[in-house]
């Protein structure tokens, strides 16, 4: 008799356990942007604490497209790992990993240190040279409004991105489900909007509204956001300016921060060094990650 209640609870136990493990809750964040998030850091020049798979941390990458060809949006989840950098493609099954890298690495890396008990994963949308604006557009636009010639622009590859990953409720493939529970946006962006005087004078407009947006699409108004400040190399163009009206678009971030309660900045990109005219050298994708994961770390506290 005692030996059938010890198996009775040893069974009751399993079941409770079992009954405990039905989901696993996972907190989301949203990387986008252009070219400096897309990542151009060189995956060679990696230390070994991040050059390799982050166990435990998963990333929905969707596949980056221009504007009116379809496709864009596409990918699965699978283990964060180096090569989320330019040059990444990714199709419904796998990814095609390049040998760039870019902030995704040491933000996962220091926000999963920061939260120990917490599962971390990440959904990326990213394409070089685009815009917010229609009038800055060259490369693509994040404009909801813009039309082009066939009526797909960024925010619409954007919604297909999230609209794939969150179909997924087993990111891991462990046969429990997960629940993505949106945590906040990390958005580095605003370069080519600075080659028109136009588009970097309403820069805080646009970006208010792009980021209401995708805070909606994330189920929450409130939805912390850190916003990368532009910067600018001086290798070329106006007057040693690679931007000609770098500064109202930085201007636009700042109001953009000021005035929103639920956002922060990451200032020290002023202080990078750059590859070319345009991208930041390898160690600085790094130090960008951390300073990304610094300030998402202040505005959840």
């Amino acid at each position: 008799m005692k030996k059938w209640s010890v198996m009775m609870g040893m069974l009751c136990m399993a079941v409770f356990a079992q009954a405990q493990k039905k989901s696993n809750e996972v907190e989301l964040y949203f990387l986008g942007g252009q070219s400096n998030m897309e990542g151009y850091g060189y995956v060679k020049d990696l230390p070994d604490s991040l050059n390799k798979a982050q166990d435990g941390i998963y990333i929905f990458h969707g596949h980056t497209v221009a504007d009116d060809e379809v496709g864009g949006g596409v990918g699965s989840w699978q283990v964060l790992q180096p090569g989320h950098g330019t040059g990444f493609a990714a199709d419904m099954k796998k990814n095609k990993y390049s040998d760039r890298f870019g902030l995704e690495l040491s933000f996962a890396m220091t926000m999963q240190e920061a939260k120990p008990g917490k599962r971390i994963a990440l959904i990326k949308y990213s394409r070089g040279g685009t815009s917010i604006d229609t009038l800055a557009n060259e490369w693509g636009c994040w404009d909801p409004d813009y039309h082009g010639k066939k009526g797909i622009n960024q925010y619409d590859h954007f919604l297909a991105t999230m609209r794939h990953a969150m179909a997924d409720h087993d990111i891991d493939g462990d046969g429990v489900e997960d629940i993505l529970i949106p945590k906040g946006i990390l958005w580095m962006q605003g370069e080519s909007d600075g080659k028109v005087e136009s588009a970097s004078l309403k820069y805080y407009d646009n970006l208010k509204r792009l980021m209401g947006l995708i805070r909606a699409t994330m189920w929450a108004d409130d939805m912390p956001v850190v916003i990368g400040k532009i910067s600018d190399s001086g290798n070329e163009g106006y007057n040693g300016k690679v931007w000609k009206y770098g500064e109202l678009v930085q201007y636009g971030q700042e109001k953009f921060v000021r005035e929103d309660d639920h956002a922060a900045i990451v200032r020290e990109t002023k202080r990078y060094k750059y590859s070319d005219p345009w991208h930041y050298q390898s160690a600085n994708y790094i130090q960008l990650g951390n300073a990304f994961a610094a300030e998402m770390l202040k505005l959840e506290e």
